[in-house]
């Protein structure tokens, strides 16, 4: 079972991996309390399946807990316990200005009050050797201090401690034996790798999200208990990969981008499908908009994320997002200009078409006006939509204010959102120097299809696949996963041959780091398909920021360090326009991921018969809105109709259950064997 938890929906799958059959449901999210939403949807997603509680296997995941969480600032009380002199981290920061002309200028607050920082005396040198000895007394006075601010997590940050952590780790013992129920975190162990101020701010972030997720995670595990289901939970990490509550129970950041990361895995489960392995995924839902860059069958990853102002370090696939989601609020700033978002309805009150009190514009009541939504398909006519209320809300907030038509008013939500969109489909393809026009977008998201096609055809890309589910996708993905861990450690050193002992030998410790992983967390490499993947960061001498460049194994020589290099070279070119071939290179960080392969989950399909020419049976039409032609009569076609082997001309409105897809006037629709709909915006090109 895989379960996604968005800002709208909760998206529920449940798969027989011997039949390939799968179940989907969705119910609304709960935001005031998300658990219980989730254990009601799992109750419901049993008895639809008519399978038994105890059948479930495997559970995994995709929560935004911890991502709300640092976003509202909603943190647990936090400690902090430095190196004496280094109080002050947090406070100080990098000194940098984002906002170069604001004068109204806001540091984010950090999770730790000023009355919860205390210092302790003691001091390791850059290469990790002891300047001052730990001075226990002042960690026991230090313990005292902090035991008195009621906090409920301390974060142990020593300086130079990801060189040496034998400090931090007396620390930890010291506070067990005086303070058995508050949660420690040390730097040493979140983040083992080199800058004081980023390796702090990820421990305090994560130490403050520990208790949140114990408690969230206690629930979720008793009620799951409740209901029969006896499987040991899994959660989504936002590296891509599973891993158990245990595990993330100590490493709450590790779960930042939980659920879209699942959409990106699923992305990639579908380009093995299909063949198509240079992917843009588009994961569209009611609150924001997530895409990824998937090239050759691999999403790109990156090492620090802007969560909340905090540049919290923690490896993460590369997903961009956006405030532009279907529940996304129109409105008229002061100069009267029409905006939209970022602010969203949400689930509760919603769209005005939703009827649950919502009075303000959005996307999705700006689809209705034109046509794309129909009032009686969401959720397979399981919930009422009031296309009325959608037309008095952008009447009465955004057609008067600019003086146009409500469908002139709604044409121009419309195509702000998409150009909303389009820009961040550039940020993670232009602006990485990829060309768009090499990838084909995967639509997804409950209105990712909805959009695709104008998203596609502003951002200068032919092709689109469409999921057979993709309102579910995401849920789907967390089932495609695998297991997945990353291991780094700094090891600042030239790159070249007289460096081969010490990078050798961090290698190695980051093997044992590895191997320790898969013991704890039970996985046995004889019967499991584990896979080792080593990477090094390097950086131009006196450079600040690193590239990150795959290497083949676990042993290095000089010419492994060469072809690091050489690659190091055509890297920086590629993405900055130039190289410095005579310039030395440092080594900075060595990586490790481990993969415990999970296997994929199949998806009961039919084989493809050939081609059949012509749009599927449509038992209507009705006016929509398209960027070409203005309001025309468009065939509505049933999903369930379109067999294997279909192929059609748009126009078309394709409705199902979870999704409506928008097929734009001169395209063409294959259908796969899958069922995944291929969309060719420019089939005569």
């Amino acid at each position: 079972m895989g379960i996604d938890t968005g800002g709208t929906f909760t998206d529920l799958v449940l798969a027989d991996p011997a039949s390939g059959h799968w179940h989907y449901h969705k119910v609304p999210t709960r935001t005031a309390d998300p658990a219980q939403g989730i254990l009601d949807g799992i109750g419901e997603i049993i008895e639809l399946a008519a399978v038994q509680p105890a059948d479930v296997g495997f559970l995994v995941l995709g929560t935004t807990l911890a991502t709300n969480a640092v976003l509202e600032g909603k943190w647990a009380r936090t400690a902090l316990m430095a190196t004496s002199g280094f109080g002050d981290v947090l406070a100080l920061a990098r000194q940098r200005r984002p906002h170069y002309f604001n004068l109204d200028v806001r540091k984010p607050v950090p999770p730790v009050a000023a009355d919860c920082c205390a210092e302790v005396v003691e001091r390791l040198d850059a290469d990790g050797e002891v300047v001052r000895a730990l001075d226990e007394t002042s960690v026991l006075a230090a313990i005292d201090q902090l035991k008195s601010t009621g906090a409920a997590a301390v974060a142990v940050c020593f300086l130079h401690a990801y060189q040496n952590p034998q400090h931090e780790a007396r620390v930890r013992e010291l506070i067990h034996a005086q303070w058995p129920d508050v949660h420690v975190c040390l730097s040493s162990d979140v983040l083992p790798e080199y800058r004081e101020y980023e390796r702090f701010v990820t421990t305090v972030v994560n130490a403050s999200l520990v208790p949140i997720m114990d408690a969230y995670l206690a629930r979720f595990e008793a009620g799951v208990e409740d209901i029969g289901v006896s499987s040991a939970a899994h959660v989504m990490q936002s590296n891509g990969g599973a891993a158990t509550t245990a595990t993330v129970r100590e490493r709450p950041i590790n779960t930042f981008f939980s659920g879209p990361a699942g959409g990106a895995m699923g992305a990639v489960a579908l380009g093995e499908e299909t063949g198509v392995r240079n992917l843009i995924t588009f994961d569209m839902g009611g609150t924001s908009t997530d895409v990824c860059l998937i090239r050759d069958g691999r999403p790109a990853m990156k090492n620090e994320r802007d969560m909340g102002g905090f540049p919290v370090q923690t490896r993460t696939i590369d997903i961009h997002t956006i405030g532009a989601g279907g529940g996304s609020i129109a409105w008229i700033d002061a100069g009267g200009m029409l905006k939209v978002g970022p602010q969203s309805a949400g689930a509760y009150p919603g769209p005005a078409a939703y009827g649950r009190g919502g009075e303000l514009p959005t996307v999705t009541d700006a689809n209705v006006i034109l046509g794309r939504l129909s009032p009686a398909s969401l959720l397979g006519g399981r919930m009422d939509m009031y296309p009325e209320r959608a037309f008095d809300a952008v009447e009465s907030v955004v057609a008067g204010s600019i003086r146009k038509s409500v469908e002139d008013s709604a044409i121009g939500i419309l195509e702000i959102a998409n150009a909303h969109m389009t820009g961040a489909v550039r940020v993670i393809s232009v602006e990485q120097g990829e060309d768009p026009r090499d990838y084909t977008l995967v639509a997804f998201g409950g209105a990712g299809p909805l959009h695709a096609a104008d998203v596609a055809l502003m951002a200068g890309m032919r092709y689109v696949i469409v999921p057979s589910r993709p309102g579910v996708f995401s849920a789907q993905g967390l089932l495609q996963s695998d297991r997945r861990a990353d291991f780094s450690l700094t090891r600042m050193t030239a790159a070249n041959e007289t460096s081969l002992p010490v990078l050798n030998a961090g290698l190695v410790e980051l093997q044992r780091r590895g191997d320790a992983w898969l013991h704890a967390e039970k996985i046995d490499d004889v019967t499991t398909d584990v896979r080792y993947e080593w990477q090094i960061d390097l950086r131009y001498e006196g450079q600040n920021s690193v590239l990150i460049v795959d290497l083949p194994d676990a042993s290095l020589n000089a010419g492994k360090i060469r072809q690091a290099i050489d690659e190091y070279h055509e890297r920086h070119k590629a993405l900055y326009g130039y190289d410095l071939p005579k310039q030395a290179v440092e080594v900075v960080n060595l990586r490790l991921t481990i993969v415990a392969v999970h296997g994929r989950i199949g998806v009961a399909s039919t084989t493809a018969t050939d081609a059949i020419e012509g749009k599927p049976q449509s038992p209507a039409t009705r006016r929509v809105w398209f960027v070409s032609t203005g309001f025309i009569e468009t065939p509505v076609i049933a999903r369930d109709q379109l067999a294997p082997g279909v192929v059609f001309q748009g126009p078309a409105i394709v409705e199902q259950m979870d999704t409506t897809t928008v097929i734009p006037p001169g395209s063409s629709v294959r259908v796969d064997a899958g069922r995944h709909l291929h969309i060719d915006l420019h089939p005569n090109s």
